[in-house]
């Protein structure tokens, strides 16, 4: 995949904007919001972009209202009002908004399609979730549909539907399976991709605008990779 390529206030790709909100194609290789790393996190990008566009004095106002993991692309949807981000956040907490997901693995499913059911239960201290079939202490239900939308050389694409939102859900589930996704070394790929990313995409959003209360659908080019590109 090459040298990884963190996002700046110049080549951030801006999927979607309006006054409320604005929503971003995120670069794997990019936290969401600040962490233990120190790394500069997409949100004060993002801010620093809406200040330079609209020549904004002082502090940008910036709400995040969900995240993905770092290894991971796709879209992130931020708010820029006070106004939109309890709504967005109440939006995402209760599952109103349509998840779709990429993921490239290399052991195809057993069924063309399906849905996944298992427990999980998150391991903080390694960053992990771990699946199991039946419910154990502290677990909680996880649920995933899939479906193969294509079949490589090496390789199969996944299209997923999210139907709860667990920590590290689709990497933790599809491991479970016996198709971890390409790169994800955590979950037991045999190997990483050389930039640390994972073949994993946050493809498609779709939601009632909080403010607006109109439909919006969003959806993501996935990066520029050789294997993307076939896909």
């Amino acid at each position: 995949m090459g040298r990884k390529i963190i996002s700046t206030p110049q080549n951030l790709q801006v999927i979607y904007e309006d006054n409320h909100l604005i929503a971003i194609n995120k670069r794997p290789g990019d936290i969401v919001q600040g962490d233990k790393t120190g790394d500069v996190p997409l949100s004060e990008v993002v801010k620093q972009y809406l200040k330079i566009k609209y020549d904004k004095p002082g502090n940008v106002y910036l709400g995040v209202a969900h995240r993905l993991d770092r290894p991971t692309s796709g879209i992130v949807v931020f708010s820029k009002t006070s106004k939109a981000l309890p709504r967005l956040n109440k939006l995402f907490a209760e599952k109103e908004a349509q998840k779709t997901y990429w993921a490239i693995v290399k052991t195809l499913p057993k069924e063309h399609s399906g849905t996944l059911v298992h427990w999980l239960k998150r391991n903080p201290k390694q960053n992990k979730s771990y699946a199991y079939a039946n419910e154990t202490k502290d677990s909680k239900k996880a649920i995933l549909e899939y479906t193969v939308i294509k079949k490589l050389d090496n390789y199969t694409l996944l299209e997923i539907d999210l139907k709860t939102g667990r920590h590290h859900q689709i990497r933790s589930q599809l491991s479970f399976i016996g198709s971890p996704i390409k790169g994800d070394l955590k979950y037991g790929f045999d190997r990483s991709n050389p930039d640390g990313s994972i073949h994993l995409h946050a493809r498609k959003l779709s939601f009632i605008h909080p403010i607006k209360k109109e439909k919006i659908e969003l959806m993501a080019p996935v990066p520029k990779d050789v294997i993307w590109n076939a896909c």
